[in-house]
């Protein structure tokens, strides 16, 4: 049992009439006479609250939980008493949300259920152990409340972002991808690969007619072409120091890894095989480029347990244990992060290796805190060679950007927030144009 702080505030206004007293006589008589009744009406409130049968709290949520997102949890709440009761709700929140006065508060009425809901939004990757759910009951009178124990300790698994692929694939089906910043690309030129001669009907284009076909058949037949199929996309993910940096309480890997899984989703939707390979100073994870109903599973398990290295990424290990475990063309969509333009320099020889054997894209980042910094004005020596500084990092990226163009290398710098959509309308940018190869 435990008193509230509504008996504490009636403890305290009577303490002030006892104190006025002194000066009024009448006003001590009737502060003797309150304190008394407050000690009837609390022993009372517990007698009730000891007699009430013990709370119920159910936990209910998805046995795994989507990283960066907003996942919900819901406390079913069941009162078997015959009087409605006021709960206050503490649930044992796992140690990496770092959320010490979480609490609810709830009503329920006599022999009734109620939902309470709140979300939980994870920043890491991993397993979050939840504990019980304190439940603090309280009658109407709402002096004293009572603990009460509830639920069942439960693990549940943090997976890379699966409530993007979900709301991507709802706005696939209602054609409003443009709502997520997905834009409708023109295809340019035919489209490269053959898939059957049929007759010709109204408004087919005269220029796919085959007119040896049309000769045999006697009457016009034309060409069909589909998209290019069966291109092999991996999405590379560098788990180096440097993709430890930190955006929203997220690290730079756990946006790469979002971005990949999104990336992976819509590339298997278009008919092309999507794959996988993480590496930092030592080769990594290697899941081969499929198409199959079960793919999306084997990339969701694989990223799952990526985690980032202190060691400095080692693109001389990558180079060649690609070329070796990846024998057909492919596209490389590379996510790193390049500080300044030495740390490209001394990678530089191993893209064009790499870019020689497959067609590369480098994904690295934007600062911006560093580019809202540049966009406030300076006062004063320091800040003027503080933004000075600011400005040369920015136009680093930017040199990046050039060097690699210049290298036959293409590149995307883009925000951590804006990675998902900019990758993916670069995939389909880039198919388009028939560049993925």
């Amino acid at each position: 049992m435990f008193l509230t702080r509504r008996f504490y505030i009636v403890l305290a206004a009577i303490a002030a009439i006892l104190a006025s007293g002194v000066l009024f006589s009448p006003l001590f008589l009737l502060g003797k006479g309150l304190l008394v009744l407050l000690a009837v009406v609390l022993a009372a409130d517990v007698v009730v609250l000891w007699s009430l049968p013990k709370v119920e709290v159910d936990r209910i949520c998805s046995e795994r939980f989507s990283l960066g997102d907003d996942n919900e949890v819901t406390l079913r709440l069941t009162n078997r008493s015959t009087l409605p009761l006021r709960l206050t709700l503490i649930d044992e929140l796992p140690a990496q949300l770092q959320e010490r006065h979480f609490s609810l508060s709830a009503k329920v009425g006599a022999g009734s259920v109620a939902d309470v809901t709140y979300h939980v939004r994870p920043t890491m990757r991993g397993v979050y152990a939840f504990g019980h759910v304190l439940a603090y009951a309280a009658t109407t009178i709402g002096l004293a409340e009572r603990r009460h124990r509830c639920g069942e300790p439960c693990d549940v698994k943090v997976y890379p972002s699966y409530l993007m692929l979900r709301r991507l694939e709802l706005m696939a089906a209602t054609d409003n991808l443009m709502e997520m910043g997905v834009k409708k690309v023109r295809q340019i030129g035919n489209n490269t690969e053959f898939e059957q001669i049929r007759d010709y009907v109204q408004g087919d284009d005269y220029r796919t007619i085959n007119w040896k076909a049309s000769a045999r058949r006697t009457h016009l037949m034309v060409n069909v072409y589909q998209d290019e199929r069966a291109q092999q996309v991996f999405s590379v993910i560098d788990k180096g120091r440097l993709m430890q940096q930190s955006h929203e309480g997220m690290t730079l890997l756990d946006h790469a890894i979002n971005a990949s899984l999104v990336l992976s989703y819509v590339v298997v939707n278009r008919q092309d095989k999507a794959g996988i390979i993480t590496f930092a100073d030592h080769f990594g994870s290697f899941v081969p480029a499929e198409r199959h109903s079960s793919q999306m599973q084997r990339i969701l398990e694989c990223l799952y347990g990526q985690q980032t290295t202190f060691g400095e990424s080692d693109y001389s290990i990558l180079t060649p244990n690609v070329n070796r475990l990846v024998g057909k063309r492919s596209f490389m969509m590379l996510y790193t992060n390049f500080t300044d333009f030495g740390s490209l320099s001394r990678q530089l020889p191993y893209l064009r290796l790499l870019n020689q054997r497959h067609r590369l894209l480098v994904v690295f980042f934007e600062d911006d805190e560093l580019s809202s910094y540049v966009a406030t004005d300076a006062h004063g020596g320091e800040e003027y060679y503080q933004h000075v500084i600011a400005e040369k990092l920015i136009y680093e990226r930017r040199l990046i950007v050039s060097t690699l163009r210049q290298n036959g290398i293409f590149s995307l710098l883009t925000s951590p927030k804006r990675l998902s959509v900019d990758v993916i309308n670069k995939y389909l940018e880039m198919k388009s144009r028939h560049l993925l190869v």
